[in-house]
């Protein structure tokens, strides 16, 4: 079963079906996401659930620019009679910005959850262990796919109910199984993955060059007035203690982030993500998406960015009659679509597909239950258990209420 089986059916919510006037839903696929995260502007944006981090990153950028543009800058652009510093620090550090948010309120590669588990296509690419065990009708944990020409097993996602991808992962923050995933960033609040990986990297890149420049421009300014009151590096620090903050202030930052964009380097060349770093160590044995250091650049740089697998602004379902919806809005969740040909009725926590011929022995069963009704009050529900106990389910209720219309429609007709 593929992951846009989601979309069509979507698991259950309690809150699904919201009647609008035509008597539609109106909620979309993202209100009833089962994953952590944070959606504005109607699904436009995606971000984790940590987004609140956010602000305390933009504050670790707009501060100490702010106070280099307005104070430092100033002193540098008087000194050397130009204002290229100013100008270019202002454009640059609205690009890290916009490269933040790009890659924090951006789909990182999220992958649509299944209805249901994925039905057993073929057995010979199961396990040797699983095959001939009583486990056989339940969906084995690995599966194995090849990869360049390499088996790799993937594993099936019991949350997701769907194998992942090779390179995918279930985030446990976002509770989201996603696309080559890399890492969940808590400094830009989102997972980092096949979508928003080029723009992280550049971020994190673009944050470091930038550190370096602030760093450099203090020194100079320091340079400037040494030269200028004739004093030594100590006094010049005590006439502009800023710059002696923001010396130290930058020093470390581009420490830190200096450190983690050598390391993306290196994993683009060998075309790594941090998550099979860490559990597979490549580096000892041969890493089956490793393309050779050019293809790999190309692959992270030079490639068009996949489209969304996601479509969280899509309407869930549009055809609910109200007169069914209605009577059963309280307490009970009914399902989203009543088709006219087929039918999907929940029995045991499995759906079966109902067809058109046997609606005569369900309708059966429902003048059964009128007639058990009429001889006395009865449980609410309308299945046999196995104790002989009676339950009526939404799905049963509702098609009484399909029937009984058609009856009654019937009947006038005849009576005409």
């Amino acid at each position: 079963m593929k992951g846009e089986d989601y979309i069509n059916n979507p698991p259950p919510t309690n809150n699904e079906v919201i009647i609008s006037k035509n008597g539609g839903t109106t909620k979309r696929v993202y209100q009833a996401w089962k994953g952590n995260n944070k959606f504005f502007f109607g699904g436009r944006l995606v971000f984790g659930p940590d987004v609140r981090s956010l602000l305390l990153t933009l504050s670790l950028i707009v501060i100490p620019a702010f106070l280099f543009c307005a104070f430092i800058s100033q002193r540098v652009v008087i000194d050397n009679q130009h204002n290229t510093i100013l100008v270019a620090s202002v454009i640059f550090t609205a690009y890290i910005i916009v490269l933040l948010f790009l890659t924090s309120g951006k789909d990182p590669g999220i992958i649509p959850r299944n209805a249901h588990p994925p039905e057993l296509e073929d057995s010979s690419n199961l396990p040797a262990d699983w095959i001939g065990t009583n486990h056989i009708s339940s969906v084995p944990p690995t599966k194995d796919v090849v990869v360049n020409g390499m088996v790799i097993k993937v594993k099936y996602c019991h949350t997701c109910m769907l194998y992942r991808p090779p390179r995918c992962s279930h985030c446990s923050i976002c509770n989201n199984c996603v696309e080559r995933f890399d890492h969940h960033c808590p400094w830009v609040g989102q997972c980092i993955g096949k979508r928003n990986y080029r723009f992280f990297f550049m971020f994190v890149s673009s944050t470091t060059i930038f550190s370096l420049c602030i760093l450099a421009l203090c020194c100079l300014n320091i340079r400037n007035i040494m030269k200028l009151y004739h004093c030594n590096l100590w006094k010049a620090l005590h006439i502009s203690p800023l710059s002696a903050v923001l010396i130290v202030y930058t020093f470390i930052g581009a420490w830190f982030v200096g450190g983690l964009t050598s390391f993306h380097v290196y994993l683009i060349c060998t075309n790594q993500t941090t998550y099979e770093n860490f559990r597979y160590r490549y580096d000892s044995k041969t890493n089956p998406h490793n393309l050779g250091l050019i293809r790999n650049v190309r692959e992270i740089f030079f490639s068009i960015t996949p489209r969304a697998k996601a479509n969280f602004r899509a309407k869930l379902k549009d055809d609910i009659p109200a007169a069914v919806t209605t009577p059963l809005s309280v307490g009970h969740r009914l399902s989203p679509e009543l088709p006219k040909t087929s039918l999907d009725i929940e029995m045991g926590g499995k759906r079966q597909g109902v067809v058109a011929e046997d609606f005569e022995d369900i309708q059966n069963q429902i003048e059964t239950v009128a007639s058990l009704e009429r001889c006395g009050p009865q449980p609410r529900h309308a299945n046999w258990d196995h104790k002989g106990n009676w339950e009526i389910t939404p799905d049963i209720a509702a098609l009484s209420v399909e029937f009984g219309m058609e009856n009654r429609s019937r009947d006038r007709e005849k009576i005409r």
